[in-house]
């Protein structure tokens, strides 16, 4: 007896399989066309290497209409979704970069992106910049002026640049966030900005 857990057989795709599995999805997970259109494909290839059928252009031409379908419907529609996940994205505090990066991971263009960072200008009370995402980063991290005791602050210094750096901000804006003398006058550069 080996003990282990027995292999899932993936199983055979069919137009009807492909829209319950998606419709699957979008219940659980907020999604754009291409993102969706990457899952369906594992899915398919999946099928494929176990069962042989459907051929790759038969069960692409599947996909099409199915999205095409959902899009007409309303239950997949990128703008929408770039506006969400570019809203949650700038108030965790990732750098304008950072999320233009994740969109174009998940399948949105270029022009949805635009459109979406747009709008949160639009919709902002402070300047849309990477200085107030680098602030709600820090304060959520407790980096730089967010930390209590200043020989501690001095002391992780380094290590809170490289969290700014990896989180993608620039130096700049790193070091305006860590140089500040205290909240009050971080939050106060914040406000300033605009």
């Amino acid at each position: 007896m080996t003990g282990g857990r027995q292999r899932k057989v993936p199983k055979k795709i069919t137009p009807g399989y492909l829209e319950k599995a998606a419709l699957f999805y979008l219940e659980r997970y907020s999604s754009s066309a291409g993102n969706l259109r990457r899952v369906l494909d594992r899915k398919i290839s999946n099928s494929i290497r176990e069962h042989g059928a459907p051929t790759k252009e038969e069960a692409a031409g599947w996909v099409a209409d199915l999205i095409a379908k959902l899009q007409r419907n309303r239950l997949l529609d990128d703008q929408a979704y770039a506006i969400s996940r570019v809203r949650r994205l700038y108030a965790e505090g990732k750098s304008l970069g950072r999320i233009r990066q994740t969109l174009a991971v998940k399948g949105i263009g270029k022009e949805d992106a635009d459109a979406a960072l747009e709008r949160l200008a639009a919709e902002s009370t402070v300047p849309v910049s990477d200085l107030p995402a680098a602030v709600a980063f820090a304060r959520k991290r407790r980096l730089g002026p967010y930390r209590g005791d200043p020989a501690e602050r001095a002391e992780m210094r380094q290590k809170d640049l490289g969290a700014l750096a990896r989180r993608g901000f620039s130096s700049a804006v790193a070091m305006k966030v860590l140089s500040a003398d205290s909240v009050a006058a971080l939050e106060e550069m914040v406000h300033d900005a605009d």
